[in-house]
């Protein structure tokens, strides 16, 4: 494997535990608020951001590279109301999309075909998380200033579980 791709996967990895980091935030947020279902939601995003970075770990295994891992930094995201989230959230998505592109085009620069469909499989799991993250943004402003709107969106949010991913490497 490229060292330049084996690099960007290893930093990958720290990015996808700070994800999960920052969701759980996000959740203790929403549970200090009393909105456990958004929380719930966050914490179900959480456990999968930490399996998108246990994919890229055992992929590096995988194919005979050393994992390293990186600090993960403290969530700063200022939450001053119920939306602040909802819109970190998307910006932090775009913001992850970017970095899987980077990794996707140094693959794609080395003929790295393995790790491109690898990636593949985030690239469109990014449009995955970009479509949620916009579409909470779209209901809280719909139903957010509603109470009885509110309760129904944090009840629908609270049946969300966790269906971990079917990727095979």
């Amino acid at each position: 494997m490229n060292e330049k791709v084996a690099k960007l996967i290893n930093e990958q990895i720290t990015h996808e535990f700070y994800s999960a980091y920052l969701y759980l935030d996000f959740a203790n947020y929403y549970g200090a608020v009393g909105l456990d279902g958004f929380e719930n939601w966050y914490k179900v995003q959480a456990q999968e951001e930490a399996d998108h970075a246990m994919l890229f770990y055992q992929y590096l295994q995988n194919n005979g590279e050393k994992v390293t891992f990186g600090v993960i930094n403290k969530p700063d995201k200022v939450l001053a109301d119920n939306m602040a989230p909802l819109k970190a959230g998307l910006e932090h998505e775009k913001y992850v999309t970017g970095l899987i592109n980077a990794i996707y085009a140094e693959a794609f620069a080395d003929h790295d075909f393995r790790t491109m469909q690898l990636l593949d499989w985030f690239v469109k799991e990014q449009g995955e998380e970009e479509k949620n993250a916009s579409d909470m943004i779209t209901k809280m402003e719909l139903f957010g200033s509603d109470a009885k709107g509110l309760y129904m969106l944090n009840s629908e949010l609270k049946t969300r579980v966790y269906n971990p991913p079917s990727l095979t490497l």
